[in-house]
């Protein structure tokens, strides 16, 4: 064993400081990412306590701020909640536009689409909503069985009759369809 260890030495010596360099490195990784999570949390917690206390624009530009420094839902989340503070002034179209864009993840990005449809859906035709709501409106959004009833919404306030049943059935006849909205959709028909 003796002549084994004094042979392969440097190996050994080489492969111990390897392992210890891994280790240090994932440490500081870790504790990199541990600090940006907490500042990622104390910039929410300081928006939120803001707009808890009144101070409305300081919550927006707090909001504001995280959304452009956070990664992933976290910023989405902030976008979201920027803008509907500032749709109250009538600013925050413009925030939902980029959210429904280049939002990180599904759900903000659908969310907003449907939210930019509330706001636009009336000066809109029904080919023209059904074509915006068109992401939605596919089995791997959160928001599909709502897209769904809105655009059959759509076509019934424009006497649309056919249109409208085509897209109530299909969500009835959808037995994965949440039991509310198969209501909403036959109360409609």
């Amino acid at each position: 064993m003796y002549n084994f260890i004094k042979k392969h030495i440097r190996t050994i010596i080489i492969v111990a400081i390897l392992i210890v360099i891994t280790v240090v490195v994932f440490q500081l990784y870790r504790n990199y990412r541990l600090s940006a999570a907490n500042a990622q949390a104390k910039m929410f917690e300081t928006a939120i306590a803001m707009h808890a206390s009144g101070d409305i624009d300081g919550a927006d530009a707090e909001f504001a701020r995280a959304a452009a420094k956070v990664d992933g839902g976290m910023g989405d989340l902030a976008l979201w909640e920027s803008a509907m503070i500032d749709l109250r002034s009538g600013k925050g179209i413009a925030k939902l536009e980029a959210l429904s864009k280049k939002g990180a993840t599904r759900d903000f990005r659908d969310l907003a689409l449907i939210k930019l449809s509330a706001i636009h859906g009336d000066s809109m035709s029904t080919k023209e909503f059904e074509d915006f709501l068109s992401p939605v409106l596919t089995e791997k959004s959160p928001f599909y069985y709502t897209g769904m009833l809105l655009v059959a919404q759509k076509y019934i306030s424009a006497d649309d009759k056919n249109n409208a049943n085509k897209w109530l059935d299909k969500i009835m006849n959808n037995k994965k369809t949440p039991a509310v909205i198969a209501a909403i959709a036959e109360s409609l028909k």
